[in-house]
């Protein structure tokens, strides 16, 4: 059972939590201290799977306690309550924790979260993944620009001659983000010659994630792809990408959303890379049966790209939600999702592009499993799936 410990000087979301889980037949074993020095004595006499910390707590500061819990019990899941009057305090949280919740929180919103996050947690640390990773050799490195885009585009003082000189720094890399940027992807009103005119238009953190997708794809040789034709995937990438940006714009899940859409198929190249004969058997064997890919490779390797790319993500420590989207991208219905996140617009953005990632292996595969309606009523979506898919043709129809 799940131990989970609560840090809380007003004990009412606990409560509600555990009459919930009580009437469900209580799942996890649940703890309470008032204070963050507590908390940490309460952890050295016993490990705890989850904490949960108000961002502010008597004598120590939510961010402070979790900076020390992420150092001293790192496969601790993180989340933290915050108030809309702790913006302050929750931005000094971010590096340290998993999960955000804004109080005060419904009791069955905070289990959903703590269920996803352990759920997360299982796939990514678990005894079988970790022994699939373990075969790899050489799991590729964070990419160079995206790390030194990562540490600079929160700084107040960064400009835009300072994030255009770190992209422009690889020629290469360079001309692609511009293709992309003047591409059906964003249907600007006008081309863009230059990276600095697209830092400008388009803000730091989308060139950055924009970077991070190229870079990728541009740091392994296309020899190492075999029978997974590479530039088919990047263009079902890059279509999904676009859509699930579509589908967020405006909204404060949108970063995130394109980041996932970008790298959501990121474990296809750590298996064309290391494991092409187990990749190629996988493929073989979908078509064979009339499976999706993604059924074949936990069948042949023992777990599909989707959870070996969020285990390499979390390696490289990118947000939360944009690992549980890459992990559960092709079974989103493994969680329970009652609102709509990263998750549920990548999902619905693989449903509504036409280039299907089974196309990078020559159409020999079937196509993944869709979603309808009635998955975007069960995540609130904000739009209903006409107005979804008129989103993404007009995003989408000339890539």
């Amino acid at each position: 059972m799940k131990r989970i410990l609560f840090v809380d000087d007003e004990p009412a979301a606990l409560e509600g939590l555990r009459h919930r889980l009580h009437r469900v037949g209580g799942k996890w074993e649940l703890a309470r201290v008032a204070n963050g020095q507590l908390a940490l004595e309460q952890m050295q006499t016993q490990p705890y799977d989850v904490i949960v910390t108000d961002v502010r707590t008597p004598g120590m500061v939510g961010a402070k306690l979790l900076e020390i819990v992420s150092a001293r019990w790192p496969q601790t899941i993180r989340i933290v309550l915050s108030g809309h009057a702790d913006p302050q305090q929750t931005m000094r949280a971010v590096p340290f924790a998993h999960q955000y919740l804004n109080k005060p929180c419904e009791p069955r919103q905070l289990e959903e979260v703590i269920d996803r996050c352990v759920r997360l947690h299982d796939v990514l640390h678990g005894q079988r993944l970790r022994a699939i990773v373990g075969r790899i050799r050489k799991l590729p490195g964070i990419p160079r620009i995206y790390s030194a885009l990562r540490g600079i585009v929160n700084d107040d003082k960064v400009t835009v001659s300072e994030v255009a000189r770190l992209v422009g720094a690889d020629p290469a890399i360079a001309a692609r983000v511009l293709q992309i940027v003047n591409s059906a992807f964003f249907r600007l009103t006008r081309r863009i010659a230059k990276i600095e005119q697209a830092v400008s238009y388009l803000g730091f953190t989308v060139i950055r994630n924009l970077a991070m997708s190229v870079e990728i794809f541009s740091q392994w040789p296309s020899s190492a792809f075999g029978h997974l034709n590479q530039a088919k995937l990047q263009a079902h990438v890059c279509a999904v990408a676009a859509a699930a940006s579509a589908l967020t714009v405006k909204t404060p899940i949108a970063d995130d959303t394109m980041l996932a859409g970008l790298v959501h198929d990121i474990g296809y190249w750590v298996l064309a890379q290391e494991c092409p004969a187990e990749l190629r058997a996988s493929v073989e064997l979908a078509a064979a049966m009339a499976i999706p890919v993604h059924e074949a490779e936990s069948r042949v390797i023992g777990a599909s790209h989707a959870e070996i790319g969020a285990h390499l993500l979390g390696i490289w420590g990118l947000p939360y939600s944009v690992i549980e989207a890459v992990a559960h991208h092709h079974e989103p219905r493994r969680v329970s999702q009652s609102y709509f996140d990263v998750l549920a617009a990548l999902t619905i953005a693989q449903s509504l592009v036409h280039v299907d990632d089974g196309s990078a292996f020559g159409g020999a595969v079937p196509a993944d499993s869709k979603v309808d309606e009635s998955y975007l009523i069960s995540v609130k979506a904000p739009f209903g799936w006409s107005e979804a898919q008129r989103r993404v043709a007009v995003t989408t129809e000339s890539e």
